[in-house]
């Protein structure tokens, strides 16, 4: 017998097939997202939803055509960012990503909208959590006339963002769910609910109360909102029906077929699960598009840029993230692509096998730049920026700036660890590594061993994320 785990991530999907006696990997398959779309803001980071669900599915019929006995399937995908259904279940926006800077923008006052929900609530929210997208986009809803090209420009934009038509909200992972087993309605698990911003992952639960109260400020006059029918039926509906149902268990969604599909795990709880399971004292290291730091406790607890995200057997999954994280060594790739490209007048190919040479040479040297690598600010603080630091004639050289942003990379990482030690006292008894950014770059887990003062393995398997979601689904 066989499950199958599927991860939708923001630049890849991957498949697994796994053995559900032994737990070993069958068989794997990655495949692009390739599924943004071209605006005109720059902070704005959409995706094209059906797209997305077309290649998932399509990956899991091919999995699925190679597999007889399979008994069920696990999902899990992004968090954080939102998109919206109708009331048949019928996806009508873009998929508003956990990357969107919408929130992070100043209004009339000067105020984002992540300063205003601090102001007003105490709640530590961020730019790309669904609901802070959800009410940018109450406030900011424009209205077009009869053009349907102007209508549709507007659509895909994201500036018609939400109107009357749409009946609730979920994740991607949540929507392919559906798609799967003919829901009209999202069901989500916690872990995907906690991400979304105004949830109480103590209890489990939305707090409707602070949704309500905020959405009325939200609302434009006169303007149809999500869930306006709802209102009749339910006081204040407007603003908490288009809320989905939550459940604390990963409850079998429906069929798919004839085969059972589990709601979406959260990628950073399926990533831990299919890397470290339930082990305590062991702590994750993930860095990929994104760098997280991640160990479960039976407490719930909550410290500067740490999240206690609801988990599995009633515990909680204490995660740090930094924003930039292996993008970071991305765009120092471009700056030397660019460089080049320029001085030779030529387009060049990527410039990570040279950079790999650069980081040997700056790690045996030792004498490396300070990179503060939060180009896109943190959590706490996303108005911070990026930095270079500690640089004299000896180290300023390409191999020691390419070392200072590994550096950098890592050293978020550490910070954020040392407040999940301050409020819970756990040590770095073993760090699992997982995402390309470490698998990778041998000198990358060298930074990370050497900083975190503790032996480093790799995750078992390369797709962690739909590996966990697969030994999910087998516990219902």
């Amino acid at each position: 017998m066989k499950a199958i785990g599927i991860d939708i991530g923001t630049t890849t999907i991957s498949g697994v097939i796994v053995d559900a006696e032994s737990r070993a990997v069958v068989l794997a398959k990655t495949i692009e997202n390739g599924s943004f779309i071209k605006t005109e803001h720059e902070w704005e980071r959409i995706q094209d939803a059906e797209l997305i669900i077309k290649k998932a599915k399509e990956l899991l019929d091919e999995l699925l055509a190679g597999c007889d006995d399979a008994v069920s399937v696990g999902l899990t995908g992004q968090m954080h960012g939102i998109l919206y259904v109708d009331e048949k279940g019928k996806c009508i926006s873009p998929l508003y990503t956990w990357q969107d800077g919408r929130g992070n923008l100043p209004g009339p006052d000067g105020k984002s909208l992540v300063e205003e929900i601090y102001e007003k609530y105490q709640v530590k929210t961020a730019s790309g959590y669904g609901l802070v997208t959800h009410f940018y986009n109450m406030r900011n809803y424009r209205r077009f006339g009869t053009d349907e090209k102007k209508e549709e420009s507007a659509f895909i934009s994201g500036q018609r963002n939400v109107s009357g038509e749409a009946a609730s909200l979920c994740t991607i992972a949540d929507y392919f769910g559906m798609t799967l087993t003919g829901r009209r309605k999202p069901l989500i698990h916690t872990s995907m609910a906690d991400s979304l911003g105004f949830f109480d992952g103590e209890k489990g639960r939305f707090r409707k109360d602070m949704i309500t109260a905020f959405g009325r400020a939200c609302r434009q006059p006169g303007v149809m909102m999500a869930g306006e029918k709802a209102a009749a039926k339910l006081p204040e509906g407007i603003f908490t029906e288009i809320l989905p149902e939550v459940t604390g268990e990963l409850a079998v969604l429906g069929e798919y077929r004839g085969i059972p599909v589990t709601a979406a795990l959260g990628d950073s709880q399926a990533s831990f699960l299919g890397s470290v399971g339930m082990e305590e004292g062991a702590f994750l290291v993930n860095m990929g598009t994104g760098g997280q730091i991640s160990a479960i406790s039976d407490r719930y607890c909550k410290a500067p840029g740490i999240e206690a995200r609801p988990y599995l057997d009633g515990k909680y999954l204490l995660t740090g993230a930094s924003l930039c994280g292996g993008r970071a060594y991305a765009i120092l790739e471009s700056f030397f692509r660019s460089y080049l490209s320029t001085a030779c007048g030529e387009q060049k190919e990527e410039q990570y096998k040279v950079m790999e040479k650069l980081a040997e040479k700056g790690f045996a040297g030792g004498n490396t730049m300070k990179v503060v690598t939060a180009f896109r600010g943190t959590r706490v603080n996303p108005g911070l920026r990026g930095s270079i630091s500690g640089i004299d004639e000896d180290n300023f050289t390409p191999e020691a700036m390419v070392c200072g942003v590994l550096e950098g990379m890592a050293r978020e990482l550490f910070e954020l660890y040392g407040q999940i030690h301050a409020i819970t006292g756990l040590e770095a008894k073993r760090l699992v590594a997982s995402g390309n950014g470490l698998r990778r770059n041998r000198i990358l887990r060298e930074i990370f061993s050497r900083m975190f003062e503790a032996g480093l393995t790799l995750a078992p398997y390369e797709e962690e994320a739909a590996y966990g979601a697969a030994v999910g689904s087998l516990l219902p």
